[in-house]
């Protein structure tokens, strides 16, 4: 088994190649497995798709729970795991330092932290703040004694805010307050993704699986692309397969959907020892 030290050399090596890489978000122990047994690099996780799986919303679990379900993902391989951190359980920076750290010491390698309030009101930190948030991140992982990938996260477009140049300036505040990774939920196209590449210099993730965002590894590597991520998509995907199977059950009295399913001998034998 790969220590935690290993593990966070080898996910800063990731985002060191000349190409990006996919980094798919399981919900729970088992997708964690299924994605490592196809042989994906690193893993992160997802708050939506954790919350979907207890029958919660996003921004609803809280930040013991949350690490729990962290710990549970870094413990179902060996492979490097970067956890969504949401904003980091709290609007003061001590708050999101101590969330950083209790992360590490579950054995993450990496983390994000948002610039979102989860105020509907007022949904996103005015910058100065949101900055020493990030800042106050770093210091942790400063501290850590290994490397840890800090992503800094800008939530304007999440949130109807389609400012490409405040979102810029607001990822290049955090690049200087310290962030190894820089990204911006809900860019689609080509071009705003090229232009946040090109303002940074640090790792961009981006995030696909979303609905107008259906760039291929091979476009977004061209654009300078370091990570790929898909969130809450994976979730998602199963779910609906699972509401599909369930509203022909429901509505035509009819099992189709077993046509489709993975059969039993092979799901069985991806979670072999």
């Amino acid at each position: 088994m790969r220590t935690q030290e290993e593990k966070g050399i080898l996910f800063r090596a990731l985002h060191e190649r000349d190409s990006a890489f996919i980094i798919p978000n399981p919900w729970d122990i088992g997708t964690a497995r299924l994605l490592a047994h196809l042989g994906f690099e690193a893993l992160a996780t997802t708050s939506a798709g954790y919350a979907f799986s207890i029958g919660q919303r996003d921004n609803t679990v809280g930040r013991d729970k949350m690490i729990a379900h962290v710990r549970d993902i870094v413990s179902a391989t060996d492979l490097p795991v970067s956890a969504d951190l949401e904003n980091g359980f709290g609007d003061d920076p001590e708050t999101v330092a101590g969330t950083i750290r209790l992360g590490a010491e579950a054995g993450l390698v990496g983390g994000s932290i948002e610039d979102s309030t989860t105020s509907q009101d007022d949904p996103i930190y005015e910058l100065e703040h949101a900055a020493e948030r990030v800042r106050a991140a770093a210091e942790v992982v400063r501290s850590l004694g290994f490397p840890f990938m800090l992503t800094a996260r800008a939530e304007n477009y999440l949130f109807g805010r389609r400012d490409l140049d405040n979102t810029i300036k607001r990822l290049q505040a955090y690049q200087e307050a310290g962030a190894n990774v820089l990204y911006a939920p809900g860019l689609t196209s080509r071009d705003e993704i090229a232009a946040v590449v090109s303002s940074l210099d640090r790792p961009v993730n981006v995030l696909m699986g979303v609905a107008g965002a259906r760039l291929t590894l091979a476009e977004l590597s061209e654009i300078g692309v370091k990570r790929i991520s898909v969130g809450s998509g994976l979730t998602r995907a199963a779910l609906g397969a699972f509401l599909r199977a369930a509203r022909e059950m429901r509505d035509q009295g009819t099992f189709g959907f077993a046509d489709e399913a993975v059969s039993f001998r092979d799901i069985s034998a991806m979670f072999e020892p």
